[in-house]
This record gives structure tokens, sequence and C-alpha cells, in this order.
């Protein structure tokens, strides 16, 4: 898997198919790994590139630069290195608020955006809950992604593939909890009515992490976004159903592709 430097870090990516770039980045304390079920599809007919983001996977772990700002700092040198052409960002979680903004912050350099269970605004108002998660996070780091991520998936959902998860959060940095700590603070609302990238949210039907509203309010915010529900998936849909998934996903590929067509 190849490496690259960036500021203060290295990370590791994945880069393979050739077509429309798409830049796909994994929640927190997980690793590009989660995309395994996406990339057979969308390596056909695109130029795929996977990435473990600073303090997660194989990348490196630094005490520093594990913010909102950070990270995208990392994926715009990233997206200059590899001379990516205005891939879409796809964004599962936090990797969604990622992807939107470097929507935000560096609309020159991305096509589009598809946040899939993006947080948005809701740990802005669950301050207690967070804080209580990063004491947690502290105290029993093992006990407390143990009991924590099994809500992120739908019911029925496979114990090995919650198992999984948990391992390789365990497996991260412990850094990165600094995204957590901070994420009572973080309100894309007020910026997305000047969102100038066309932004499609996929949102699972039985998310209990983030509840599809949020989604919706978000979108209701964002000029010609839309929301389309993957019916029987948690947080996790790319994961617990992706063909169904992977289905939505083309689908608003094609509807991202639309709309910077009647822009340009």
């Amino acid at each position: 898997m190849p490496s690259l430097d960036v500021h203060d870090t290295t990370l590791h990516y994945e880069d393979e198919g050739t077509g429309p770039a798409l830049l796909f980045l994994h929640g927190w304390g997980t690793s590009s790994r989660t995309w395994g079920a996406q990339l057979p599809d969308f390596t056909r007919d695109h130029r795929v590139v996977t990435v473990d983001w600073r303090g997660c996977g194989r990348s490196a772990r630094p005490v520093r630069g594990n913010t909102t700002a950070g990270v995208v700092s990392d994926l715009v040198t990233l997206i200059g290195a590899l001379r990516l052409d205005r891939p879409v960002v796809i964004g599962s979680s936090i990797g969604g608020t990622f992807a939107t903004e470097l929507g935000v912050r560096r609309t020159e350099l991305i096509a589009g955006v598809v946040p899939v269970g993006a947080p948005g605004y809701w740990p802005s108002m669950q301050a207690q809950a967070q804080a209580e998660l990063v004491a947690g996070l502290r105290r029993d780091r093992a006990g407390t992604v143990a009991g924590w991520v099994p809500g992120w998936y739908a019911p029925g959902t496979a114990p090995a593939l919650i198992d999984w998860t948990v391992r390789q959060i365990l497996d991260s940095g412990v850094y990165i909890d600094e995204h957590q700590a901070t994420a009572d603070s973080y309100d894309p609302r007020p910026t997305l009515p000047g969102l100038q990238v066309p932004i499609h949210y996929l949102h699972g039907e039985l998310d209990t992490a983030i509840p599809l509203e949020v989604a919706q309010t978000c979108a209701a915010l964002t000029p010609g976004a839309e929301v389309s529900v993957i019916a029987g998936a948690g947080h996790m849909p790319h994961q617990e159903l992706p063909e169904r998934f992977n289905a939505a996903l083309r689908a608003a590929l094609a509807r991202l592709a639309s709309a910077a067509r009647a822009t340009a």
C-alpha cells in the first residue's frame, strides 16, 4: 500500500481504476478497509482513492493535527500530490464532515460531496453525551468502544462486522479522541447556504447514532441538495447493505454530475 508524507505525518492510501475520480473517507477510528464492498464495483469505471486519515488504520498516529482543519489540510495535500482531477468526495460519519468542509474551504478542488450518515450539527446538541463519551474513552477505552459501536448498526447485523469495527477503532491512535472532544463545537448550518459544490446526502433509515432528520435539515439549508435514504440500514450502510448502498451511490453520482453540467 503506497504512502504519502504530509505535514507532520504519513498517510497510507490506495489508488486504483481509471475514470472520474472518487475519494472515499472513512469514519472515526476505522480505516479505508470499511470501503471494501465498494471497491470492486466502482473501480470498474472510476479512479478510486481510499485513504486512512491521520491516526487511523495504517497511517501514522501523531499527537498534533487531529482536528477537522488538520485532516482537511492533509486531504488537500493528498489531492494535489496524486493529481486527482476534481474528485467527488464520499465520507462516512465524520468523514462526511471532512468532505463537506473540503467543499466549503476548497471549492475548486472537488466536483461534489456525498456525506454518508454525517454528524452535521448533531454533536453540538449533545454536549453532555460527548463529554461522557470522551471520559469513557479515557477511563476504559476498550469497554467504551465495545459498548458504543453496536448501536451504529441496524438490528440483525452480523456480530463479526461489529467486532471487526471495534478492533479497528482500538487499533487506531488515542489522539483521534480530540475529534470527539471538540465535536460539540461544530455546526455547519451557517455555511451550508453558501456551499458552491453539489452535495447529496446518503443516510441509513435506521441510523440511531445520527438521526435522519440531521441530513434532512442540512439538505434543506443547502441549494440543490437531496437526501437518499438507505432502507433497513443503520449508521454504516456501505457495510451493512453494500449492494443497496452502491446503487444509491451511483444514483447520487449521476445527480451530482447532472447538477455540475447545469451550472457549467
